[in-house]
């Protein structure tokens, strides 16, 4: 089964590439997409990249769930409750430090650090540091709590030992989604597939 693997805001597809480089799968079977090129510059906002992952995901052949970490488990999890019930409905969902109602101080807090940071610092992304701070901004009033008994299919939900920011919402994340499999990594923060790889992909073994 291929795996759509979403990175998070900070972060690109290639990020995927200590996970992915431990599944024992063909390379066909593995997506990174780069999230970012499916928004034209000045117009990257939330709406927009859902939008392009219902037609990365629409264009698919065959079965296939959704790997996404923090911005990307967001994608991910919206996605499963708008085509629950539809032909292009994920098989799986793994989602890690992931948000259902996103905290506006939290996101007021990363814009902050954004706009701290040097305009350099953004280059590896491929994105400005306007565009970055505005998709933070489009996702302030984001809120899929109504959503989430639909999503039927199963679902790993990982969050890091010290990622104090996301713990709380992942364990409830967990007791919300009807299929869905609690995995705190011990010792591990944000960034999953950087800071924890091994414990990441063995956990895409069992789902």
């Amino acid at each position: 089964m291929k795996t759509i693997f979403l990175h998070g805001l900070g972060q690109s597809a290639r990020d995927w590439q200590p996970v992915t480089a431990q599944l024992d799968c063909a390379p066909a079977e593995i997506d990174c997409p780069e999230l970012f090129s499916w928004a034209e510059p000045g117009q990257l906002t939330y709406s927009n990249l859902l939008a392009g992952l219902e037609r990365h995901c629409g264009a698919q052949r065959e079965p296939f769930r959704l790997c996404g970490l923090s911005l990307g488990a967001v994608l991910a999890l919206d996605y499963a409750i708008r085509h629950a019930d539809g032909p292009a409905a994920p098989a799986a969902l793994v989602l890690a430090g992931a948000q259902y109602k996103i905290p506006t101080g939290l996101i007021d807090l990363q814009n902050l650090l954004f706009r701290l940071m040097p305009r350099r610092a953004f280059a590896e992304l491929g994105v400005s540091k306007q565009d970055c701070i505005g998709l933070a901004r489009s996702m302030r009033t984001l809120d899929l709590s109504r959503g989430l008994r639909r999503v039927a299919c199963p679902a790993a939900v990982l969050c890091g030992e010290k990622d104090a920011a996301n713990l709380k919402a992942c364990r409830r994340l967990a007791r919300l989604l009807p299929q869905a499999k609690l995995y705190v990594l011990p010792g591990a923060g944000h960034e999953l597939n950087a800071c924890a790889p091994d414990a990441f992909a063995a956990v895409l073994r069992r789902v």
